[in-house]
């Protein structure tokens, strides 16, 4: 189970972060994640990937928090800074990491859903039919959800 979270610890944190939007809770549900995969991993009956499984565990865990906890929260816009280039100028720099606060907070005024579909889209890279199985719909949804917030996100990037 070792190398297994040493495999998706980065996925499962992104998909947490995602839904909680606070990287100390964020933090609690990718651990409550790993342990109740491992406990139900005699459950696991291959319908879908382990991985996609294990997302889908994260998935919940993390509405779960939400309800136990009450309310959401936001997450600060440097939570994820992007990565630059080490011979990048200062000045680039800054507007690349304005430009990704901009980004990100945009992302985050998305409704849940599409939120999901398409930072699960794009940051893992998952199929439209593992993204319903996480966040809870058909693969047709899915795919209307990640096209409905790309749409949405090009406009409030006015791109």
């Amino acid at each position: 189970m070792a190398e297994l979270a040493d495999r998706h610890y980065e996925s499962v944190y992104r998909v947490a972060l995602g839904i909680v939007r606070d990287a100390d809770l964020a933090a609690d549900v990718t651990q409550d994640a790993f342990i109740k995969a491992l406990r139900g991993l005699g459950g696991f009956r291959g319908d879908s990937t382990f991985r996609t499984w294990l997302l889908t565990i994260a998935s919940n865990q993390g509405r779960g928090a939400l309800r136990s906890r009450g309310r959401r929260h936001e997450a600060p816009l440097d939570a994820v800074a992007p990565v630059a280039a080490p011979d990048m100028a200062p000045d680039e720099r800054a507007g690349l990491l304005d430009a990704a606060a901009h980004a990100r907070a945009c992302l985050a005024r998305l409704p849940e859903k599409q939120r999901m579909a398409v930072q699960l889209r794009l940051d893992e890279g998952l199929s439209f039919r593992e993204i319903g199985r996480i966040i809870g719909s058909s693969e047709g949804a899915s795919r209307v959800n990640y096209h409905h917030g790309i749409r949405r996100l090009r406009e409030m990037l006015g791109a």
